[in-house]
């Protein structure tokens, strides 16, 4: 019969590899789930945006503001040069309803947001509506490759070495968050505004449409 003391011995030995062993499953489950998150993880862009980091965009989903006709600003006058390099004038929409887009690429609601402007866009081609971007932090190429990725057909000013056409707008409206949208009248002035992404093709069309039917 072994003494106290080889039995402790043995106890403590025991024990020892208890210890040792749950340290070892511990460490290795800590490394299958690192693992597993960094493979599930967002890519940062969108893990930006959920994470309230994004900057540039203020977290106002859906925030509309319809201006009534009689409390209305002045026409916003605005030009500049499209991603592919042309000429743009506020002039050559003269007498259409307007969508105009505040973005850029790396903006994760713009993103989102991407596809139903670009359906708004082609439920009204046949009518006198007009879209333009105003892309503010891109260059040409970047928002050429964006236009291509998410198929967006309308053009967009590149704005981030003057921000001339942002300031255009921001005697007239505030554009504090990207994205924004507005929706100018057939005398060009600013008749609705939705601070964030529009969230779905359908209200943005009800403010088209309701610009549409009023008189000229």
């Amino acid at each position: 019969m072994p003494s106290d003391s080889t039995v402790r011995q043995i106890r403590s030995g025991r024990s020892s590899r208890t210890r040792r062993s749950r340290r070892a499953v511990g460490a290795a489950l800590a490394a299958v789930l690192a693992i597993g998150l960094s493979a599930c993880a967002p890519d940062p862009v969108s893990e930006s945006f959920l994470n309230g980091e994004n900057t540039g965009y203020v977290a106002a989903d859906g925030a509309i503001v319809e201006i009534p006709v009689a409390e209305r600003g002045e026409p916003v006058v605005f030009s500049g040069v499209t991603e592919k390099g042309e000429e743009f004038d506020s002039a050559d929409i003269a007498g259409k309803v307007t969508v105009v887009n505040f973005w850029y690429a790396g903006c994760a609601p713009c993103r989102l947001e991407a596809a139903d402007l670009e359906g708004v866009w082609q439920d009204f081609t046949d009518q006198d509506v007009a879209f333009i971007g105003i892309n503010t932090r891109d260059q040409a190429d970047t928002a050429v490759a964006f236009a291509n990725e998410y198929d967006v057909t309308y053009p967009s000013l590149i704005d981030v070495d003057t921000a001339q056409a942002k300031l255009a707008f921001a005697k007239e409206t505030p554009i504090a968050a990207t994205p924004t949208t507005l929706v100018l009248d057939k005398q060009g002035r600013v008749a609705a505004r939705i601070i964030g992404p529009i969230d779905g093709k359908s209200i943005l069309s009800t403010l088209v449409k309701d610009a549409l039917a009023e008189d000229s």
